[in-house]
């Protein structure tokens, strides 16, 4: 197939440096065009990028002309990775000209017509978009990993309480992050607006579509979010109490038995094996199990009963990749395959 030429919105930051290397040889999407603030605007990519990424600079984008924010855009498809503070507005301006946005922002993501999409999960909540005002969003880093982690348990026997903790990593704050002076050796219990998000955010995922309309799901969630010295990497414990009840064995085969919509679709950034399930009670770590199967699966660990819920398991996943940029590419590429959107 000819590639389709796509754009980037502020795609000299962090998460916008990790649009570029994942898309760098995409066998369905070409970057042609990058966006950032008015300091950069006139000036090539790699000219303005304090370049952050283990691999070098793409060839092709390397000598690419950066737009404002503001300019005109002859890709249908954009990827945002702006900072929340300007993305809401942006968005809006390029949707409502007719692109289709694919946000890494938080800005959309409680609005009405705008799912909070993991194709694995909801698929079927695009059909609430507004074709003329096409935002779609992936959810917040941790979000995602607590959602995929929890999916094929509350899909069988109901989830309807959940206590969950992360352990965040320093690259989920963007760079340069916290300080070597405040992170290395210690824990940081706190991470701004991040609680919230995940308690939000779960209940919009796992909700059902009705009269054009997400109905928000029930499950009642408890988030402690904590940064860790881990540079990739979130891991999440999870505590769970669920409507129907089951045994260890039966919920191990929830994710040993799950049929993911996305694995034989055919799209690139679609894992082969959703769930990487670990018996041994040290895993997963992230020095050992982060770079899985392209970075996009979730591996889980430590299933075993609760003494105060039901159930607790530990759950992994790339922060930057599934949780972020890669999480918004296989947005894209579900859309694209199902022609919810037409290029």
């Amino acid at each position: 197939m000819k590639k389709i030429k796509v754009a980037i919105l502020g795609g000299t930051g962090a998460v916008g440096q990790k649009f570029v290397a994942l898309l760098d040889n995409h066998p369905w999407f070409e970057i042609s065009e990058i966006t950032a603030s008015s300091n950069s605007a006139g000036k090539t990519y790699e000219s303005c990028t304090n370049w952050r990424e283990i691999t070098p600079i793409p060839e092709r984008v390397r000598n690419i002309i950066i737009k404002n924010c503001d300019e005109k855009l002859n890709s249908q498809i954009v990827f945002s990775a702006l900072d929340s503070s300007v993305a809401g507005d942006v968005e809006k301006l390029y949707a409502k000209n007719g692109h289709y946005i694919f946000s890494n922002s938080k800005n959309h993501r409680m609005s009405e017509r705008s799912p909070i999409l993991i194709p694995e999960i909801n698929a079927d909540h695009l059909q609430i978009i507004d074709p003329k005002n096409f935002i779609v969003t992936n959810a917040n880093c941790t979000t995602t990993v607590l959602a995929l982690a929890i999916y094929p348990i509350h899909q069988k026997y109901q989830i309807t309480e959940l206590i969950v903790t992360s352990m965040q990593a320093i690259s989920g704050a963007g760079y340069p992050g916290p300080s070597a002076n405040d992170i290395m050796n210690n824990v940081i219990p706190f991470i701004d607006g991040e609680e919230q998000k995940v308690e939000t955010e779960i209940k919009k995922i796992l909700g059902t579509v009705k009269n054009s309309t997400i109905v928000f799901d029930e499950i009642c969630a408890s988030a402690h979010c904590n940064r860790v010295p881990v540079f990739d990497g979130h891991t999440v414990t999870v505590s769970l109490k669920t409507k129907k009840k089951a045994t260890i064995q039966e919920i191990e085969n929830c994710y040993n038995d799950f049929s993911s919509i996305t694995t034989n679709m055919g799209l690139p950034f679609a894992p082969k094996k959703l769930y990487n399930l670990f018996t041994a009670n040290n895993r997963p770590q992230p020095k050992l199990d982060i770079f899985s199967d392209n970075t996009m699966a979730i591996s889980i660990g430590r299933l075993r009963p609760c003494s105060i819920l039901d159930y607790k398991l530990v759950a992994l996943g790339h922060n930057t990749i599934r949780g972020a940029a890669g999480g918004s590419i296989l947005n894209a590429e579900y859309c694209v395959k199902t022609k919810i959107i037409s290029i």
